[in-house]
This record gives C-alpha cells, sequence and structure tokens, in this order.
C-alpha cells in the first residue's frame, strides 16, 4: 500500500520536465537581478511605461476613429477584425518557424529522446517551450490594445477578466497548427527542397498581396455617393477578415460582442473558440508524438551514405574533393579590399551558417516580403498627400517603420551571433584571431549586410513618398547612423550577456539581454525620429527656432555615439577578459 502511495506521488514526465524548467527560468530571474539590479529595475520600468503608453496611444487612435459620425463604429469593428485576422497569421508562421527548430533542431530534443520518456510527453513540452515563444510578443502588444479598447467603450468590469481568457485560447490554435506543418515539413522534405519552397511562397505571397491591397481610385461620381457606400468600397478586400471559419474571428466576435452587451452572442463565439482549442489541443496532447518521433527520426536519418558511396566508386569525383573549388561567397568576400584571410573565413562560416539555418533567413524572407507590400502601397498612399505637415508627418512615419524594421533585424539575427558560438568558443579563443577580432569581424559582417537592407529600403521608400532629392539623402544619412548604432548596440550586448548553454537564436534573444537590446533599440528609435524631426529644415515645426533645430542635430550625434559606443566598448573589454 506504501508502495503504491510512492508512485502515485512520482510526477509524469511532462510534469517533471515543466517543474525543472520552471526552476530554472526562476533561478535565472534571480542571478540576472543580484548581478545588476539595477537593469532589472529599468527593464521593469520600461514595461509598465510601455504598457501606459502603448494603451494611451490606443485609446487615443480609437476615440479619434470612433468620433466619425455614423462611421466610426464600423471603423473600429473593421480594425478590429483585421487587426486580429494578421496576427493569427504572423503567429501561426511564428509557431511554424520555432516549432520546426524547437523540435527538429534543438539538442535538448535530441538528448530527451534518448531517454526513457516517451516522445509524446517530449512533444508536450516543446509544444508548449514553442507555443511561449512563439506568442510572448503578441501578448506584449495585444494586452494594451484590449485594454484602451474596453475604456474607449465603457465595458464592464467582466470584460477584463474575459480578456486574458480569450488571449490564452487564442494562442492554442496556431501553435498547435504550426506545429503540425512543421512536422509534415520534417517528415516529407529536405532541407535544400525546403528552402527552395520557403523562396517560392513568399515571392507568391508578396505578388498576390500587392496585386489584391493595390487600392481603388475613386473617381468624382463616386465621390458624390453615399459616405458608407464608398468607405464600404475602400474596405471591400479587408472582407477577408470576417470570414467565419478563422479563429481570429471567433476572438473578435467574442470581444465586439461583450462590449456592446450582447452576451448570448458572445458566449457563442467563446464557445466555439473554446470547443475548437478543446479538440485539437487534446489531439496535440494525445496523439502528436508518434508523428512527432517518426518526423525526427526520417530528419536524423537523412544522409547521403549511398551517394558518397558512388562518388567513392568513382575516381574523378573522388580527386574533386582533394581540389577545394571555392564557391560564390568565398568569391565574393575575396573582392572586399584589406579583408585578412583568417577574417575572411570567419565570415563566410558566418554566411553559411545563416544560410543553412532555414530557420533564421526563412524569417527574413518574410519580413521583406512584408516590407516590400509597405512600400508598394506607399504611392497609392501619397496620392491623397497635398498639406505639408502631413507629407511631413508621413515622411518621419517611414524613418520611424524602417528604423523598426532594422531593429526587429539587430535584435533578432545580431544579438546573438556571440552567443552561437557556444562551446565552440574555446576553438576560436585559441587561434590567432582571438575573441576580440572575431567580434569586430562579426560587426563588420552585420552592418555591411544591414546597410545593403536599409540604404535601398529608405530611398524607395522615399521616392515613392515623393521627396525631394535633399531630403532623401537627409533620411539616408539618418538610417546610415542609425544603422551604427543599432549594430553596435546588438554586438555589444550580445558580447555582455552571452548564453553560450542555446543553440537557437529565438532562445537567446528572448533572454534578459535580447529583451534590453530590444528595449533600448526602441527607446533609441523613439528619442531618434524626435529629434530629428525637431532639426528637419523642411516644414512641419516652423515654431522652433535654428538654435533648437541644431540642438536636435547635435541631441541625436550625442545619442547615438553614447548608445552604440559605450556598449560595444563594454561588450570588447568583456570578451577581452571572457573565460569560457
Amino acid at each position: 500500500m506504501s508502495s503504491t502511495a510512492h508512485t502515485a506521488n512520482i510526477p509524469t514526465p511532462f510534469r517533471l520536465l515543466l517543474r525543472i524548467h520552471l526552476l530554472q527560468m526562476r533561478r535565472k530571474f534571480r542571478s540576472a537581478r543580484d548581478q545588476s539590479s539595477l537593469l532589472v529595475g529599468a527593464l521593469i520600468v520600461f514595461l509598465t511605461g510601455y504598457t501606459i503608453l502603448a494603451s494611451g496611444l490606443f485609446y487615443r487612435a480609437l476615440h479619434f476613429a470612433g468620433r466619425f459620425p455614423g462611421l466610426g463604429e464600423m471603423l473600429i469593428e473593421r480594425m478590429i477584425y483585421l487587426l486580429f485576422s494578421f496576427l493569427f497569421l504572423l503567429l501561426l508562421f511564428s509557431n511554424i518557424v520555432i516549432g520546426y527548430t524547437n523540435l527538429f533542431r534543438n539538442k535538448e530534443t535530441a538528448f530527451l529522446i534518448t531517454l526513457p520518456i516517451s516522445a509524446q510527453d517530449i512533444f508536450r513540452w516543446k509544444f508548449l517551450e514553442s507555443a511561449l515563444l512563439a506568442s510572448w510578443a503578441f501578448l506584449l502588444l495585444i494586452a494594451p490594445l484590449l485594454g484602451a479598447y474596453g475604456l474607449e467603450q465603457n465595458a464592464p468590469w467582466h470584460f477584463y477578466l474575459l480578456g486574458p481568457v480569450l488571449i490564452a485560447l487564442f494562442i492554442v490554435l496556431p501553435a498547435v497548427f504550426g506545429c503540425w506543418v512543421a512536422i509534415t515539413i520534417a517528415r516529407h522534405l529536405d532541407r535544400r527542397l525546403f528552402q527552395l519552397l520557403t523562396v517560392l511562397v513568399v515571392l507568391l505571397t508578396f505578388i498576390g498581396l500587392s496585386a489584391y491591397w493595390k487600392p481603388q481610385v475613386l473617381d468624382e461620381e463616386n465621390l458624390e455617393t453615399r459616405v458608407i457606400s464608398v468607405l464600404d468600397r475602400l474596405l471591400t478586400k479587408t472582407r477577408f477578415s470576417q470570414f467565419p471559419f478563422l479563429p481570429s474571428y471567433w476572438l473578435s466576435s467574442g470581444v465586439l460582442h461583450w462590449v456592446e452587451g450582447a452576451l448570448s452572442a458572445a458566449v457563442f463565439f467563446v464557445l466555439v473558440l473554446l470547443s475548437n482549442v478543446g479538440f485539437f489541443g487534446l489531439l496535440a496532447f494525445t496523439k502528436t508524438g508518434r508523428f512527432f518521433y517518426s518526423a525526427l527520426s526520417a530528419t536524423h536519418s537523412r544522409s547521403h551514405v549511398l551517394g558518397q558511396w558512388e562518388w567513392f566508386r568513382n575516381w574523378t569525383a573522388l580527386r574533386r574533393q582533394f581540389h577545394y573549388r571555392a564557391g560564390a561567397m568565398e568569391y565574393l568576400l575575396r573582392l572586399v579590399p584589406r579583408l585578412e584571410p583568417d577574417t575572411r573565413a570567419l565570415l563566410l562560416k558566418d554566411m553559411r551558417v545563416f544560410w543553412r539555418d532555414t530557420a533564421q533567413w526563412g524569417q527574413t524572407l518574410v519580413l521583406f516580403a512584408l516590407i516590400g507590400v509597405y512600400i508598394s502601397n506607399l504611392r497609392y498612399f501619397t496620392q491623397q498627400l497635398a498639406n505639408p505637415f502631413w507629407v511631413h508627418l508621413i515622411s518621419y512615419m517611414n524613418l520611424a517603420a524602417c528604423s523598426l524594421n532594422l531593429a526587429t533585424l539587430t535584435t533578432r539575427f545580431v544579438f546573438p551571433q556571440f552567443s552561437l558560438e557556444g562551446k565552440r568558443l574555446w576553438i576560436v579563443g585559441l587561434a590567432p584571431l582571438g575573441l576580440v577580432r572575431v567580434v569586430k569581424a562579426k560587426l563588420l559582417l552585420s552592418i555591411t549586410a544591414s546597410l545593403i537592407v536599409t540604404l535601398p529600403l529608405i530611398w524607395i521608400s522615399c521616392d515613392m513618398l515623393k521627396l525631394p532629392l535633399a531630403q532623401k539623402f537627409y533620411f539616408a544619412g539618418a538610417i546610415i547612423v542609425m544603422t551604427f548604432t543599432l549594430n553596435t548596440l546588438a554586438i555589444g550586448l550580445g558580447a555582455l550577456y552571452p548564453n553560450m548553454k542555446e543553440d537557437q537564436p529565438s532562445k537567446i534573444v528572448s533572454g534578459f539581454g535580447g529583451t534590453f537590446c530590444l528595449v533600448l533599440s526602441f527607446l533609441y528609435i523613439v528619442a531618434s525620429v524626435l529629434l530629428l524631426s525637431f532639426g528637419s529644415p523642411w516644414g512641419g515645426m516652423d515654431f522652433l527656432t535654428p538654435n533648437f533645430k541644431v540642438l536636435g542635430w547635435i541631441g541625436f550625434a550625442v545619442l547615438s555615439v553614447a548608445l552604440g559606443w559605450l556598449p560595444y566598448r563594454w561588450g570588447l573589454h568583456r570578451v577581452a577578459t571572457f573565460e569560457h
């Protein structure tokens, strides 16, 4: 009897994994707090300030849209549907990428599969971990929005209790579908075919979205019709967000009906969402483990043993193995003047590792596709801009959008570069290259790649806005300075807060150092755009004196140098004394 009671107290493997990782998270937080309580406090203050500021901005935007007589409710309703539909698609893609990496490219998964733990329990834990990693940014965005919407609509108190429940239910479905797609990809596609299909899908998505969202130009006859009819024509291409089988439609309808007081209709959509979450979640937690195991086995068993044996039998092919032929990337790096061979080898290694990691450059392709859709529609948007004030405002909003895209790239891809060396860092440290030059080489590569992306982006977007040549050079110069600052900030903080135990960039970025880098990048962009707008010589704020405009430029320069140079120097000092 006592033996039976003792066995009943033993936790299941899934509960044990969950308990261990919760304990690790708590100890990591305590360690970060003990090492730098000031940084932890600054992070908490920023998150609190962000919540208040974002809620205020959302409230003002919703209040502004709601003031249109006869149209406000329609605009707000359509924006809610559209927002949640896009967030669902982004969550789905994020879960596919992170789920694929976490399930099939993770050392912990390879270790757990060798233990006497069922594949179903391993999948349960990895599924939960992937869902949290993919959804934390969504939670950070949507919480202030729901709060502001409830305040603007004078929602009852129980709406604020329902919101977290609906969000928790909503993130389950893209997590389940994303993991299923990741398992299907891992089971049936090799890396090279998956890369080609990813590029093809992104290109087709970009072409389709650009054609679908091409705005309609209304003639004078249309403008004389009823305003609601005209607005309905303008919003015709957003009706896909009201497709009744989308999970985002259930969430949006539940929120809208609950605020309006139609509790019976709201409860219906909540139950629809709950039933689907229960059904698909039960399938994921009880039946997906065996498919995960077969996909993992297929991924690890893919090899080119037969092809290597055929090459061995072919003497000509065997000789070619001993005659190294440089690839396209190496030929490209050889064109760079004054680039030493050891630095070139390191840069070539990083470029090839990035290309072979489909999960990383796949996210970059999707981000570029969204940016391409944004730029392609700027020319239609600017056709209605005639007031210099709005042209000035939109131009700096475009600068903010381009710099936020740059901050996303630097935080996601540049910050984890030093940590990705992992346990192999001692090999690089013993090489003549040295760790300090390793960091400098990574910075050189990241700045070059960022400039290749950001300079054409800001120039093309300014051209779409029909800005004069002087303003194009002004914004191009600003984005160059911001590129250097954001890259040095990410490299410096990555060296100051390394995580050598993780081999997944998404987990490295989700830690304290990555979050702190994102916070500082966001604050720097906000401050820089404001300072540059104050110092702008082209319209806008005419009440500012010339001396004040000069102070705006000086403030931008000082802020850029301080925020970029200081963390970089501290990171180099940390690396110089680093012992692995």
